[in-house]
């Protein structure tokens, strides 16, 4: 690849320092992934400007005039503090008619709003978990089709925000609370739905309209006791004591037989379709001991740290950190946005 001018959009709190030094693993996992993609592309021989923005398009518009960039590599995760404003961020930059590293508008609008993906997914007949919702300011009413046990999560908010053990819930005294809490800590819609005991498993994909399914994923509890939950939490992908305390890593997933994980990877590419994702994703899956497959969630942009599980998967399929921060270029380079049809 020729060498090019990378903008590199993050939020301005994640504006990472030129080195590591002076800086414990806490501090450094809050801007690991700006630090590595700014570092790697400029490694790389690129022209790298980061940006950090918060709730002003205007930087956007001053970055695009003074840098001219030919791609921005996008890491935003929010605006205005709201996580679901990033596609309204990268519509901006459609509108400017730059290209972008990621997801499009469609898809990031799609995969965060959880309930219409799960309705999506279940027109196109792809397991998911039974749901409902309970928007902020109502009563908890349990449609007659759904039992316990139950998961309770925000209807859009992403990187497990408000999700402990606690989150699972038994009975109807639970789940009123969980519900309650879900609406006071993420100030969202909840989520509600069909708890599915298994295997957490991890299937990254990259790709336009062409998909390269990467190997299967597994979070692994080590240190679990029986009956204890297996779910990955907050603190289980963001608190390094407690991931040492449970025995927590991620592999590529064992044992799976060949036409269970064909199945996989052909229910986790109608996802991507069923979605419209496009650049890279994740999705997120509960296989039963049953073999019975439930897709949980699509995560578009999902984190791209070096050594975190999108990276890792690559690189288990012979596609090096430098590789795959290419692949994802070309594919923002050749995404065809309306305004290149026009």
């Amino acid at each position: 690849m020729k060498k090019l001018r990378v903008l590199v959009l993050m939020h301005e709190s994640l504006v990472p320092p030129d080195s590591l030094d002076g800086y414990s693993d806490e501090e450094i996992m809050e801007w690991k992934t700006e630090f590595d993609v700014v570092t790697t592309l400029r490694e790389m021989g690129h022209v790298v400007l980061p940006l950090g923005v918060c709730d002003d398009l205007g930087d956007l518009r001053r970055a695009t005039e003074d840098f001219k960039p030919h791609i921005w590599f996008n890491l935003l995760e929010e605006f205005h503090g709201v996580g679901v404003y990033d596609q309204h961020v990268v519509s901006y930059l459609e509108l400017m008619k730059q290209h972008y590293t990621g997801c499009n508008p469609r898809g990031l609008l799609l995969a965060h709003d959880k309930p219409l993906a799960k309705k999506i997914l279940s027109f196109h007949k792809i397991p998911s978990p039974g749901f409902f919702v309970v928007p902020r300011g109502k009563k908890t009413r349990l449609p007659n089709n759904i039992d316990f046990p139950l998961l309770v999560k925000s209807a859009s908010e992403d990187a497990s925000l408000g999700i402990t053990d606690a989150s699972i819930v038994h009975d109807p005294i639970q789940l009123e609370e969980r519900v309650e809490f879900i609406h006071t800590a993420t100030e969202t819609d909840a989520l509600v739905e069909t708890f599915i005991e298994g295997r957490e498993l991890y299937v990254g994909l990259i790709g336009n309209r062409q998909l390269n399914v990467l190997p299967i994923w597994e979070m692994i509890f080590e240190n679990a006791k029986p009956g204890d939950p297996r779910i990955a939490t907050s603190r289980v992908k963001w608190d390094f004591k407690h991931q040492k305390k449970l025995g927590i890593k991620t592999i590529r997933a064992e044992g799976i037989p060949p036409e269970v994980e064909t199945r996989i990877n052909n229910v986790c590419k109608r996802v991507y379709k069923a979605l419209s994702l496009s650049g890279y994703a994740r999705i997120d899956l509960r296989l039963r001991n049953d073999g019975k497959l439930f897709v949980i969630e699509a995560n578009p942009n999902p984190n791209l740290s070096f050594g975190e599980d999108f990276a890792e998967s690559a690189e288990n399929a012979g596609i090096s950190y430098e590789s795959l921060l290419t692949k994802i270029i070309s594919l923002g380079l050749n995404y065809q946005a309306q305004w290149r049809l026009v």
